[in-house]
């Protein structure tokens, strides 16, 4: 069986479908995935409205999650930002909700893929991070 994996997913506002596809297929490609492995998307409730992301999850059938800032900064990742905090209340957003869409006590050694950024043609950044699914 192969192995399955959960995306947590991190953008500017506004940010293109296209920018974020890249983004994902560049992260997967990293990981030695396939679309179809990933069981799970998620983001920051901040996200919830975001156009790029509602419509990635949709296009793959991948079910999207989002969890409040508290949540994803309990969670420990390899590369908190300050920058990040500033403006969500949480030092992660893409590896903290990778990690907790893969369930509960998901350790950061489970990341397969860390903060994978990527600035599209239109000028915004979308950030992957990949996560093993615990079993």
């Amino acid at each position: 069986m192969s192995p399955a994996f959960t995306i947590g997913l991190g953008c500017d506002r506004g940010v293109l479908l296209v920018t974020v596809r890249e983004a994902v297929q560049a992260a997967l490609a990293a990981a030695g995935a396939q679309p179809q492995q990933v069981v799970a998307a998620a983001s920051i409730t901040l996200k919830k409205d975001e156009v790029a992301l509602l419509a990635l999850a949709e296009e793959n059938g991948w079910p999207l999650h989002f969890y409040e800032a508290e949540q994803l900064a309990a969670v420990d990742v390899p590369h908190p930002s300050e920058t990040v905090r500033k403006y969500t209340g949480t030092p992660s957003v893409s590896e903290a909700a990778a990690l907790l869409a893969a369930g509960p006590n998901t350790p950061m050694t489970a990341l397969v893929v860390e903060k994978h950024k990527h600035k599209g043609t239109d000028g915004r950044n979308a950030t992957v991070s990949i996560a093993r699914k615990t079993p």
